[in-house]
């Protein structure tokens, strides 16, 4: 059994998208999403974004609606 970085176990079938169960049939709208979901996380990994110079560490205070500096966290 092969194993992705998530722990999803991948398909043998190279024509199952990531993520199918091998022993369940899929619908013709479930396949397109698979491959379309599987596509959109690939775009995402190739579209890594330069670093900031002089940058907060960690994940994008914005994004989740946190700002943390000198170790107190104010949430907006």
């Amino acid at each position: 059994m092969l194993l992705t970085l998530a722990g999803e176990r991948m398909s043998q079938d190279p024509a199952l998208p990531p993520g199918a169960a091998p022993d369940k049939p899929l619908s013709p709208a479930a396949r397109r999403a698979l491959e379309e979901a599987a596509a959109r996380r690939a775009a995402e990994q190739a579209a890594a974004l330069p670093t900031e110079e002089g940058g907060r560490d960690g994940p994008e205070p914005t994004r989740f609606g946190d700002w943390e500096r000198k170790g107190v966290a104010v949430d907006f």
